[in-house]
């Protein structure tokens, strides 16, 4: 008896969503809340509090969102449910973690 495989390929640009050694690492005291979203903000708190830039990507690492934020509350209101990929940079330093919208 023959067994079919459906075997598909996510093409996927060179854009690497893990953690980037030469950029430092984990930002220090990196804090995400809340996590699964369900009111369209975050809020995101460092050690250092200065200056972020926020990027998000969907599943298909498309970039969907980018600002800075000087404060802690990003809004993400024009987002829609879903899975998500966070990555906040901030002085030399980068965090990615995954972030659910409901």
């Amino acid at each position: 008896m023959k067994h079919l495989y459906l075997i598909t390929f996510l093409a996927v640009s060179s854009f690497c969503f893990g953690q980037d050694a030469k950029k430092g690492g984990d930002i220090e005291g990196f804090s995400l809340y809340p996590n699964p979203v369900t009111y369209g903000k975050i809020y995101i708190t460092t050690a250092y509090d200065g200056p972020k830039r926020i990027m998000i990507f969907d599943v298909f690492g498309e970039k969907v969102l980018e600002t800075n934020v000087r404060g802690s509350e990003v809004n993400l209101s024009n987002l829609d449910a879903g899975i998500y990929v966070l990555r906040v940079l901030e002085k030399d330093k980068m965090t990615t973690r995954k972030l659910i919208i409901k």
